[in-house]
């Protein structure tokens, strides 16, 4: 019998063991923007940790009031700066953890490849029905959209062809199903490694709206939970800057 290779199976299993009892599920409040950018990353930090992550997607203001409301959600990762500083000033999060773990970036996209141009002067023209934008009250990207449409000195022609998603991703999904034949969405929904999925895009010049600062923070709940503080610390890695970079998003 060969001890040596049975000790070395029970040491891979005790460590396994160890490793498994230590893992826990997280709770994650995740803005909308950056839902299918933190699944990406949920995969590899699971693998990592073994801690598992339990994410819920929504506009930064529907997440806020959940959270004021008592939802038990460990870490917040907003679409915003302000938010999350306003839940450490109430008491709900905790200082000293909050950080920017991603700058966004706002693009106008028609599934169309002809339909939108640089410099987004088809918001001047008839060529649309609808232009679809996030809840400029609850979303952070429906705020710049608006900017952007008053910069570009449209927003009082076109409001009556403007119709609005409850998040980004709503949004997204009606110009992705024509309900819009364009709209303003988040880069990372229609960018890949650098480059457009389909259709055609103006990425709005930053100078045109408010910087999407995106800062998360440590909530009550996850104040002792190790996994909270792993997750905290994964985002701040290059394996996890390299992933948010090719959804387009900056630092």
């Amino acid at each position: 019998m060969n001890f040596d290779r049975i000790k070395q199976i029970t040491l891979g299993l005790l460590l396994s063991i160890s490793f498994h009892a230590n893992a826990a599920e997280l709770k994650v409040a995740v803005a909308a923007n950056f839902a299918q950018t933190m699944k990406e990353i949920s995969t590899v930090f699971e693998k990592d940790t073994g801690h598992k992550l339990a994410l819920t997607q929504g506009s930064t203001g529907k997440l806020y009031a959940q959270i004021s409301q008592g939802a038990p959600f460990e870490v917040f990762l907003s679409a915003d700066d302000e938010t999350p500083e306003k839940l450490i000033t109430e008491g709900k999060a905790i200082a000293g953890t909050r950080f920017t773990y991603a700058i966004g970036r706002l693009a106008l996209w028609s599934p169309k490849p002809d339909l939108v141009d640089e410099g987004g002067q088809v918001l001047k023209t008839d060529k649309f029905r609808y232009v679809a934008i996030a809840n400029a009250r609850v979303a952070p990207y429906g705020r710049a959209a608006v900017q952007v449409m008053q910069k570009l000195g449209v927003l009082s022609s076109i409001e009556p062809r403007v119709v609005q998603g409850e998040s980004i991703t709503q949004t997204f999904q009606f110009v992705s199903t024509g309900n819009a034949q364009l709209g303003f969405v988040a880069l990372s929904q229609i960018n890949e490694n650098g480059k457009l999925k389909s259709g055609s895009a103006w990425i709005v010049p930053e100078n045109m709206h408010e910087q999407l600062r995106q800062d998360a923070v440590l909530l009550n709940p996850g104040k002792d939970s190790a996994a909270a503080s792993a997750l905290l610390s994964f985002l701040k890695s290059e394996k996890a800057k390299k992933i948010i970079a090719s959804y387009g998003y900056q630092f």
